[in-house]
């Protein structure tokens, strides 16, 4: 009896070895399958044009180094997409003064703005107006209007470009034309496709009035 206990015992000895490796592997085996994962990297979602924020009743004004107000923008509601960092207005009004004090005012049914104001896109009944200036010396710069269904504007650039219908009125003198090319800064305009004019005469300045004595 013992002679068989002692051989089964040295044959169990032979594969005791390997049994151990195959449960430490079989352990190794379920402790990684059980371990907890490291944080994986969140993946970016796409960025959709969709807006991220609301303003309504807003303005927004954008100031120079100096603290010179440069632009300011206002609507009855305002989108923001993150995608493009643009802002689409209802209903938006504008106002603009460059280094000389000349102060540009635009409207329209919707506009769509970068983030500093400085490109704007002016949609349905689009009006932009150049107010008059006085100037030492010169003659003084005439009012200037343009009205379209569209007008796009470079506010720090003064330009202003369009490819749709538009009037342009400058002092008295009106013109009509299919689109418009308009640079402030180099005094060029160009008015494109059926271009038609009217220019009057300038008036005289009245004299000043005698007081009565």
């Amino acid at each position: 009896m013992m002679v068989r206990l002692r051989r089964a015992w040295e044959r169990l000895s032979i594969y005791l070895p390997v049994l151990l490796m195959g449960l430490l592997a079989l352990g190794t085996w379920w402790l990684v399958r059980n371990a907890p994962q490291p944080p994986q990297p969140a993946q970016e979602r796409p960025v959709r044009h969709e807006p991220d924020y609301f303003m309504r009743d807003f303005a927004v004004r954008n100031f120079d180094a100096t603290g010179r107000l440069q632009s300011e923008i206002r609507g009855t509601l305002a989108r923001h997409y993150a995608d493009t960092d643009t802002l689409e207005i209802d209903q938006a009004r504008l106002r603009s003064v460059s280094v000389d004090g000349r102060v540009t005012t635009a409207s329209a049914n919707r506009a769509l703005s970068n983030a500093d104001g400085s490109e704007v896109q002016l949609f349905g009944n689009a009006i932009v107006v150049r107010e008059p200036l006085e100037r030492a010396g010169q003659a003084p710069l005439p009012r200037l209007e343009l009205r379209s269904e569209f007008l796009h504007a470079w506010t720090n650039e003064e330009r202003v470009r369009t490819n749709q219908p538009v009037t342009l009125k400058r002092g008295v003198d009106i013109f009509t034309a299919d689109g418009l090319d308009y640079d402030n800064l180099d005094q060029i305009l160009n008015l494109r496709g059926r271009v038609r004019g009217t220019l009057l005469p300038a008036t005289p300045a009245r004299p000043a009035a005698k007081p009565v004595r």
